[in-house]
């Protein structure tokens, strides 16, 4: 039998709620098997989440000035801290059942981590991984970050990678509570703006090698 992949691309920045209801339909239909596995890709609106054992002393403004800024506010199930996403920002959301090729929290998440690596360094960025701080690192800065909740061994959340992100953004948090650490994207890496098509795609190529599929089947959003 084929592995397959339904790929979405939404082609505009999406409310955060829209597509945190929209995994969810989908985890709830691929349980059941009546959908293939899915990615979908996009970017978001101006939004702050908050992982499952968060720390809000990481969010250095509160709700009034968000809104004021645009910026929407969501506690949700993945894990980690926090983190900010955007326009410019490339986010991803496998909604994939484990099977026993990638049974497991940590190595699915090696995997993603791996995929991700790969078209970072079609660009000619070195990155690295680790296990004590999830996500992909360049230096002491963290390009993407990952966060991922399983239901009945469906995946869902994802990652987010920084593309063309404006970085100022991340100064109203601490990202993923490392006060340490810093954050960076593909645009400032290599000093020039990265069509997110091209990212995308790049992606896609990468991601369907690592975890093996043999169709893509791509639907524009």
């Amino acid at each position: 039998m084929k592995k397959v992949l339904e790929i979405w691309d939404f082609k505009t920045p999406q409310d955060y709620e829209k597509i945190w209801q929209m995994q969810k339909t989908l985890v709830e239909q691929r349980i059941k098997d009546e959908v293939f596995d899915h990615l979908l890709l996009l970017e978001h609106s101006h939004v702050i989440t908050t992982g499952r054992h968060a720390d809000f002393s990481n969010l250095k403004a509160n709700e009034s000035e968000l809104r004021e800024k645009g910026i929407k506010l969501f506690k949700i199930e993945r894990g980690g801290d926090i983190t900010y996403h955007g326009p410019g920002q490339l986010v991803g959301y496998p909604i994939i059942k484990i099977n026993s090729k990638i049974a497991g929290l940590r190595k699915f998440i090696h995997k993603l981590e791996e995929a991700l690596s790969l078209t970072i360094k079609r660009y000619g960025i070195e990155t690295y991984t680790t296990d004590e701080y999830v996500g992909v690192w360049h230096g002491n800065e963290k390009i993407v970050a990952i966060g991922v909740a399983f239901k009945r061994w469906v995946s869902y959340h994802g990652f987010a990678f920084n593309v063309n992100t404006d970085l100022s953004f991340f100064d109203l948090i601490i990202p993923c509570g490392l006060e340490n650490k810093g954050v960076t994207s593909l645009q400032k890496l290599t000093g020039a703006y990265i069509p997110m098509d091209e990212v995308k795609q790049h992606f896609i190529e990468d991601f369907k090698k690592v975890f093996s599929y043999d169709e893509i089947v791509y639907v524009k959003k």
